[in-house]
């Protein structure tokens, strides 16, 4: 016997097919699809409307094997940071972010990162692979079941800001965003998603060459090359003009505007002129930024700037008409906070399941 097949890897049109090699009405294939992925089912034997034989059938060529938390920590502000148990024993990290009116899943899309940012946890760990698409899509469906099992409120807001750069996971990641937002999956608003990158060029032309529904954010953190190639190596491959031309092209073909989100580093990007550069930047680009809060990974050379260049920074983006939040981290006191996944993991372990 033949190795099972993850039956959550075939496409709608794969399922058709499936069922007709089997003599089997097409609607049977609608059934199993929405079992799958709008009902989330964890087995094949969940399948209630479907004849045993058929059960019995896709049993012995298929698996499903859902995402399982492996560990599950509770910040004292209500943040709840998931090890997450991917089928082959890696482990990568997730999190369910709560305020008064959201209920946000911060989901991975690699185990590992090979993008080697200074400040970010995640980029100290090997990049091992990128997840499927029905892993990152159980990510959504647990959290959000646990908001309603710890908050009583569904999930509200998704954002691809956990371990790995999505972009450098394209296909599987934008395969999973179909599922959680078509009619015949979870059916939730992609005006709801927001997927961050460090910004590839390329990559965010094809986003808008395939006419996504869903919100752009950049992990941007200078707009002056010198000072963000050294905090973010991929600006040497790809420096701020190349970046800024594929953003402009991304708000032409979509009319969304660009999130960026920047961190203030005390002696790194403090200065009168990284705000000029930054605001320079935002009056080209339709856009709006996020001041993020620095959460510490143990590096000595960065430390959060005072309060005085944050106001400095907002206050100029402000005089220029730039849309302007300090976002102060969530989750800090258990490493749930933004740069600092899998700070105090070690993802590399495999388990047996």
């Amino acid at each position: 016997m033949s190795e099972k097949k993850n039956l959550r890897s075939l496409s709608k049109e794969d399922l058709q097919g499936v069922f007709r090699d089997w003599g089997e009405p097409n609607f049977r294939s609608d059934q199993v699809y929405d079992w799958i992925w709008a009902k989330g089912v964890k087995s094949i034997e969940e399948m209630r409307n479907i004849p045993k034989q058929i059960i019995a059938r896709l049993d012995e060529i298929y698996f499903i094997r859902p995402i399982a938390f492996d560990n599950i920590q509770k910040s004292s502000d209500g943040t709840i940071k998931n090890a997450v148990l991917l089928r082959d024993g890696l482990i990568v990290e997730s999190v369910l972010i709560p305020t008064d009116k959201r209920i946000t899943a911060c989901v991975s899309s690699q185990v590992g990162c090979s993008l080697n940012c200074a400040f970010c946890a995640t980029a100290k760990l090997k990049r091992m692979r990128n997840l499927d698409p029905d892993e990152i899509y159980d990510q959504v469906l647990s959290i959000h079941n646990q908001g309603i099992q710890n908050f009583g409120r569904p999930l509200t807001n998704i954002v691809f800001m956990g371990m790995g750069e999505p972009l450098m996971n394209y296909q599987n990641v934008l395969t999973a965003i179909k599922k959680i937002t078509e009619p015949e999956g979870l059916n939730f608003s992609p005006r709801r998603i927001t997927l961050s990158t460090v910004g590839l060029p390329k990559m965010i032309k094809r986003l808008a060459d395939d006419k996504v529904k869903f919100n752009l954010a950049v992990s941007l953190h200078s707009a002056r090359d010198d000072i963000r190639s050294a905090v973010m190596p991929i600006n040497d491959s790809a420096p701020i003009a190349e970046l800024t031309e594929s953003l402009d092209y991304w708000y032409k073909m979509t009319r969304r505007k660009i999130t960026f989100e920047y961190v203030v580093w005390k002696g790194i990007n403090d200065k009168a002129e990284d705000i000029k550069a930054l605001v320079g930047l935002c009056k080209r680009i339709p856009s709006k930024v996020n001041l993020i809060e620095y959460n510490a990974i143990g590096d000595d050379r960065f430390q959060q700037a005072d309060e005085k260049t944050i106001d400095a920074y907002q206050f100029a983006l402000n005089q220029n008409g730039v849309s302007v939040n300090v976002r102060k981290s969530r989750g800090k006191d258990i490493d749930a906070a933004c740069g600092q996944l899998a700070n105090k993991s070690d993802i590399a372990i495999s388990k047996e399941i």
